[in-house]
């Protein structure tokens, strides 16, 4: 049980080697998902009491999903948030991943985590919603630091970047209000593209 247990920390350490699109705040290189792992749990505690729903909300249970969430990024890769050709098996390519990394913890352990995963895959509890909130305002924030780095490198429009994120102004419009701030500024600045 603990050799399981230890293959499967030293398994994920191979997070560390995922390269995302997005850059670090002091634009000297890009993220890795290891990082990026980090960072959403960091940002999911500082600003859980701006979230409308806390009061209904496990905090912990969202950091455990955020934890857990790219794990499968170690078989399937990053998958960037705007190539529409990726998404197209990543469902697929990410079960699998899940299956194999989730399958080295013993059976109890095993259950837990991609129970979370799958939880958060489904995007229905509050915590789920607060943690898939958290994984997408975090791109956007490094773009916003890094001056449009990875937007100008990619061409992203205004209109991609509200579309993708539509969906929280119901599950937090406070948030929300803060994308659409720095979607206007990334416009402004020339940093995201406008048609």
């Amino acid at each position: 049980m603990l050799a399981d247990m230890i293959n499967f920390i030293k398994e994920v350490d191979k997070l560390k080697t995922i390269e995302r699109r997005t850059y670090i705040s002091d634009q000297s290189r890009k993220e890795n998902s290891g990082e990026h792992s980090w960072h959403v749990c960091v940002m999911a505690m500082t600003l859980f009491e701006v979230y409308e729903k806390n009061h209904e909300t496990e905090l912990f249970t969202s950091i455990q999903m955020l934890l857990l969430h790219d794990i499968v990024e170690i078989d399937a890769g990053d998958t960037y948030a705007f190539d529409e050709g990726g998404y197209e098996d990543k469902r697929e390519r990410e079960e699998l991943a899940a299956d194999r990394i989730f399958g080295l913890l013993p059976e109890k352990t095993r259950t837990e985590y991609r129970s979370l995963w799958d939880e958060f895959e489904e995007g229905k509890t509050n915590e789920a919603l607060y943690a898939a909130i958290i994984d997408h305002i975090q791109p956007l924030l490094l773009n916003i630091s890094t001056e449009g780095k990875s937007w100008m490198e990619h061409t992203i429009y205004a209109h991609q970047v509200l579309n993708r994120n539509a969906w929280i102004k119901e599950a937090s419009p406070r948030i929300y209000a803060q994308i659409n701030e720095w979607v206007e500024m990334g416009v402004e600045k020339g940093w995201l593209m406008r048609r």
